[in-house]
């Protein structure tokens, strides 16, 4: 883990084949209210994506499920045709219902038919990534998991997609997979306020394999909110002349070299203090008091 002289933060990482800034953008806000439907601003969201592309963002995180494909139309109506600098990385295992409720598609053929249904409404030949998202970790990873792994690894050796990831996994699964297969990335829920998937963040920087944080500032609604109203975080953030957002994102930047910020948001205010978060500089006093506050486990070996 990085010492306290803190990381390069404005570095890049790699993500398979491709190269990217630690500070990518993660496209599930600009659904509407629950990730599904059309976005509460067409036009705002339209232009969050152009300034992100605009402001050096080379790595977006989509998913077709996000507004059950609205998202990923978003993605092609403002970028398209896209930079060849920028990865778009997506995830399978998922689809919406008409009501919006999040189901499971994660047969070996469903797979392959969410990797081409992104490659259809995003409008391209090949993604730079795509995630195997386990909707239930708590599963065993077994015969079933290969079978699904198996699915992605074919999809990348036909040329659709240039990596393979895992997302919402344990560690036991991400042993299993590299077993296999080249893993590229891993995104799991990882932030202040939660950071059981620390022994994943680990082994990930031990491989040289892309950490991906979801939710890096808490899941949307009461969880964010107490984050960011926290009094330590926000004590800190003053002292730095920062917000409590700023802080958090800049600490998980520190906290491992191989993490990349996918921080999402429907606004270009709110974009912009996201990719600034990338020049703020934790001091002594700030790593002291996170890390005695959100104490997360075997603190001694991070800082």
């Amino acid at each position: 883990m990085t010492g306290a002289g803190g990381p390069q933060l404005g570095a890049s990482f790699a993500l398979g084949r491709w190269r990217v800034r630690r500070v990518g953008y993660g496209a599930m806000q600009l659904a509407g209210d629950g990730a599904f439907g059309p976005p509460r601003d067409l036009d705002e969201a339209l232009l969050v994506l152009r300034a992100a592309v605009a402001a050096g963002v080379d790595h977006i995180d989509t998913a077709q499920y996000y507004g059950a494909g609205t998202v990923n139309e978003l993605i092609r109506e403002a970028l398209y045709p896209y930079p060849e600098s920028l990865a778009i990385v997506s995830k399978v295992a998922a689809r919406r219902d008409a009501d919006g409720a999040l189901l499971r598609f994660d047969e070996p053929h469903e797979l392959r038919q969410g990797i081409e249904d992104n490659l259809a409404t995003l409008g391209v030949d090949r993604l730079a990534a795509v995630n195997l998202r386990m909707m239930d970790p708590s599963e065993p990873p077994g015969a079933r998991f290969d079978a699904q792994l198996a699915a992605l690894v074919q999809a990348r050796d036909e040329g659709l997609v240039d990596g393979v990831g895992l997302s919402n996994i344990t560690r036991r699964h991400l042993l299993r997979a590299i077993a296999q297969t080249e893993i590229v990335c891993v995104q799991n829920l990882f932030n202040l306020a939660d950071q059981r998937s620390l022994d994943v963040l680990t082994e990930c920087e031990s491989r040289g394999i892309a950490f991906v944080p979801f939710c890096p500032l808490g899941w949307p609604g009461e969880t964010r909110r107490r984050l960011l109203s926290d009094p330590v975080l926000a004590a800190q953030a003053t002292r730095l002349d920062a917000t409590p957002a700023q802080l958090a994102l800049a600490w998980l930047l520190e906290f491992a070299p191989n993490v990349l910020l996918i921080a999402g948001t429907r606004t270009r205010t709110h974009l912009a203090e996201n990719i600034a978060a990338v020049d703020l500089q934790l001091d002594a006093a700030a790593r002291t008091e996170l890390t005695r506050h959100f104490r997360p486990p075997d603190v001694s070996r991070h800082w």
